[in-house]
């Protein structure tokens, strides 16, 4: 059975740090691109970053420069540490292995002014 879940979310100010954590029990863990989501209130569901099996990366503009996508395949773990959190931050946050089905269940995000 394929999990992934997600950890790390809260409540933080703006202008301050989390760092999400997203575990996944997948076959193949280390061959898969993986991927970090949010959404907003009101909002559709819009990429955040994305990893490589290689560990290539890629943003979305609005978070470049803040936020770092990173993997431990050995802990079959994907991580986004969000940095100089703004309040247009605030949102569930997801993971995903990308090009399949499979979607962690979402932790929130609030940032606070």
């Amino acid at each position: 059975q394929v999990q992934l879940v997600e950890s790390g979310g809260g409540l933080v100010q703006a202008g301050g740090s989390l760092r999400l954590s997203c575990a996944a029990s997948i076959s193949s863990f280390s061959s898969r691109a993986m991927g970090w989501y949010r959404q907003a209130p009101g909002k559709q569901r819009e990429s955040v970053a994305t990893i490589t099996d290689r560990g290539t990366t890629t943003y979305a503009d609005s978070v470049k420069g803040r936020f770092t996508i990173s993997r431990d395949n050995a802990k079959k773990t994907v991580y986004l540490q969000m940095n100089s959190l703004k309040l247009e931050d605030t949102a569930v946050y997801s993971c995903r292995a990308e090009n399949t089905k499979y979607w962690g269940q979402g932790t929130q995000v609030s940032v606070s002014s």
